[in-house]
């Protein structure tokens, strides 16, 4: 598929399969997330892959909790990138923001559903994301930017919505 027909056709699946995604595949989604542009080229983002149920069940709930909800903010994804940047570099939002987008449009690029979920910002600063961050050896001052999940839709792919009117703006 080429990458502007990749662009238009990814859509966000929030009902997941609990099939593992072969990590061959999912290393090619992470490293597609390096090489999304940061600023001055610093990369300030970090990419953490949880394929750990566990660990991936404890940032559900702790998602959850943030959220107000007693269900899955994680919709049975068994894959959760975790994106966060260095808050030392002025672009790192950005930075991370862009390294979400690459992974969405690489994980569909090779047939894997996925939606960026929120509130990694709010995880990480608490005590219990601190505790999974230090435990992991990530040292620095970083700040969720969100969470990638991936998995095996169960669900029908949605229907493309339309797009705006006065979306673009010319100025000629």
């Amino acid at each position: 598929m080429d990458a502007i027909t990749n662009m238009l056709t990814r859509r966000s699946i929030r009902k997941f399969r609990s099939d593992m995604i072969p990590k061959d595949i999912i290393g090619k989604i992470i490293e597609a997330g390096t090489y999304a542009p940061t600023g001055m080229n610093r990369q300030s983002p970090v990419i953490i892959a949880v394929t750990n149920k566990e660990i991936r069940d404890r940032l559900s709930a702790l998602n959850a909790r943030i959220m107000g909800v007693d269900t899955d903010p994680f919709y049975n994804a068994p894959v959760v990138l975790i994106v966060l940047a260095n808050k030392e570099f002025p672009t790192y939002l950005y930075d991370g923001s862009l390294v979400m987008g690459n992974l969405m449009n690489a994980a569909h690029a090779y047939d894997i559903s996925s939606c960026w979920i929120h509130r990694a910002k709010e995880e990480f600063a608490s005590e219990e994301g601190k505790e999974l961050l230090k435990s992991l050896g990530i040292n620095g001052d970083y700040e969720g930017i969100g969470h990638c999940i991936l998995g095996y839709a169960d669900c029908e792919e949605p229907a493309v919505s339309p797009r705006k009117e006065n979306y673009v703006y010319w100025a000629e």
